[in-house]
């Protein structure tokens, strides 16, 4: 029986693939396109190169470019290993030369495939999961986008009309981006009065469209000079409110196309049982996960890539210290703080624990930590069990 194993180095357009037995020995290495042909040539002459037909593939990339290598990896029953592209860069200081070639790399992926016994399979994820990763990628994207032009918007009012960007809260009313798109000068606001203003921004559904206004006639009135480039400034900033509302129309359909999608994965009832957890939370677990708790093996072992359980940071004589992972799922913790935060409002087990860990000394943020890495345990005991999130029956109070 001969075994083998293929390391990948994958690359948008290209990917480069070594073949190696147990000895270290190279039998194969070849350049491939990217290109459903070509990787079955491929995966079809390192199989023959097995007298027992049995390969061990390991590749250094889980997504992206690598997408219809991993699909035609599950459609052919070939066993996929992932190694991330940091743990190749530092085992290849193991390794004589200091030459870096696709070849190279697609060899040191090979051998770290045959002597490492901790490597993670490469699972491809359910549609509906695969489906999220993408809408909730894009909604993070605009999330950024608005707040960088918000931002931007803020800095640049602040230039010319100093008195208005006080007094509006530009980053949470939609009022005062419907404002600022029609309004954006001091003599403006002056010249249309308190009430046009008020019923303009009525005709466009402005909400509190009475206090929006006061609040823009009497900063008009405390400023009288204009300044230099105010006009090309009010232009711009009109731009940038405009855009905004464009990006929070976007957002709002993309929140409807991730709860529509949530609600049809078989999870979505477990997850959204838990109290803090919603359809875009939770649509952020599913992607991350790909819908598959177990490729996890343990509770501990999703903390651990969440960020919720600290490692050692121990050196001689120096013991106890605990520190939260270097690398870890940022998208995955963000989930997990944020459904803690939220289950505060109106579960009790959760308030309990949080004042627990209150009253042992703990800051705001440690304690909701802590109680992410609770629930964390819990949430994974229900999907374990498909079992929907039962709360704890208050205690009464002894008579």
């Amino acid at each position: 029986m001969r075994q083998l194993w293929a390391g990948i180095d994958a690359g948008k357009t290209h990917h480069h693939c070594v073949v190696i037995d147990s000895d270290g020995t190279r039998l194969l290495s070849r350049r491939v396109a990217n290109d459903e042909i070509e990787l079955s040539e491929l995966i079809d002459d390192a199989v023959s190169l097995s007298e027992s037909g049995v390969v061990t593939w390991a590749v250094d990339l889980n997504n992206g470019g690598a997408a219809l290598l991993i699909a035609l990896m599950a459609e052919r029953e070939q066993r996929l290993l992932y190694i991330p592209g940091r743990v190749v860069h530092h085992a290849a200081g193991g390794y004589r030369g200091d030459s870096k070639t696709d070849a190279k790399d697609a060899a040191i992926i090979a051998d770290q495939a045959r002597i490492r016994r901790d490597l993670n399979p490469v699972r491809a994820g359910d549609e509906i999961s695969i489906e999220l990763a993408i809408l909730t990628s894009r909604r993070t994207d605009l999330m950024r986008d608005r707040t960088r032009t918000v931002n931007r918007l803020r800095a640049l009012l602040s230039t010319y009309f100093p008195a208005l960007e006080r007094s509006l809260d530009i980053s949470n009313v939609k009022a005062t981006l419907i404002l600022l798109s029609g309004y954006q000068t001091p003599d403006g606001i002056r010249r249309i009065g308190q009430a046009r203003l008020e019923a303009w921004l009525r005709k466009r559904k402005a909400y509190n469209a009475a206090q929006i206004a006061v609040k823009a006639i009497n900063a008009a009135q405390s400023q009288y000079v204009r300044v230099a480039g105010q006009d090309v400034a009010a232009s711009t900033v009109a731009k940038f409110a405009v855009q905004v509302m464009n990006i929070e129309a976007e957002m709002a359909q993309l929140d409807r196309d991730i709860e529509e999608r949530f609600r049809r994965h078989r999870l979505a009832e477990v997850i959204e049982s838990m109290p803090g957890f919603g359809p875009v939370l939770g649509a952020e677990v599913l992607a991350v996960t790909g819908g598959d708790f177990t490729a996890f093996e343990t509770a501990d072992r999703l903390a651990g890539i969440a960020g919720l359980a600290p490692v050692p940071r121990d050196s001689g004589r120096v013991s106890g210290n605990l520190r939260r992972p270097r690398r870890y799922d940022r998208r995955l913790l963000r989930a997990f703080y944020l459904a803690a935060q939220l289950s505060l409002r109106s579960c009790v087990a959760s308030q309990t624990y949080y004042a627990r860990k209150r009253s042992e000394g703990k800051r705001h943020t440690q304690a909701v930590l802590a109680l992410a890495r609770r629930r964390l345990n819990v949430l994974w005991a229900m999907l374990r069990d498909h079992a929907v999130y039962q709360p704890t029956p208050a205690i009464a109070p002894a008579a």
